[in-house]
């Protein structure tokens, strides 16, 4: 699936970004190991920290304090932020909790919320992932692949 992302990114002179959380660059590792990628990937943003996603997303302060630091609004602000940030025409953002700890009734851990920023658009996915933190990082990696794919309409 990444190397058809990638494919269809060249064929169609896009580039991409990425402005991840809790997947920490695993996304942003996994373009990069598809070859030609470098023709499409530029730059990526790891925001791990709430002002990590104020200062280099853009992110709205009161989205966060209204909404969560994991909610779709965050990763849908982070999407949007990202793609301007690196001047990109699709970026994929993530924010999310791996855990082990820091979870709540509302916001349990493995909530992974997904933005994708495409065509001047963006859509959003929540996510609750079972398992221990490589799994949830993991999965949370795999599904904003799949979401991206989707969204170009090549799935």
């Amino acid at each position: 699936m990444k190397e058809k992302i990638i494919k269809f990114l060249i064929e169609n002179g896009y580039t991409i970004t990425t402005v991840e959380s809790c997947t920490g660059g695993m996304i942003a590792a996994d373009i990069v190991g598809v070859p030609g990628a470098s023709q499409v990937f530029k730059e990526g943003y790891i925001t791990y920290s709430e002002e990590a996603k104020i200062k280099i997303a853009g992110v709205n302060p009161e989205t966060i304090e209204k909404h969560n630091v994991v909610s779709e609004n965050v990763a849908a602000e982070m999407a949007v932020g990202g793609a301007k940030a690196a001047n990109a025409d699709v970026a994929i953002a993530v924010t999310g909790l791996a855990g082990p700890d820091g979870g709540t009734e509302y916001i349990p851990v493995g909530t992974v919320c997904i933005g994708v920023y495409y065509n001047g658009k963006v859509s959003t996915e929540r996510y609750i992932f079972g398992g221990y933190r490589q799994k949830i990082r993991k999965s949370a990696t795999e599904k904003a692949f799949i979401m991206l794919s989707k969204e170009l309409g090549i799935y």
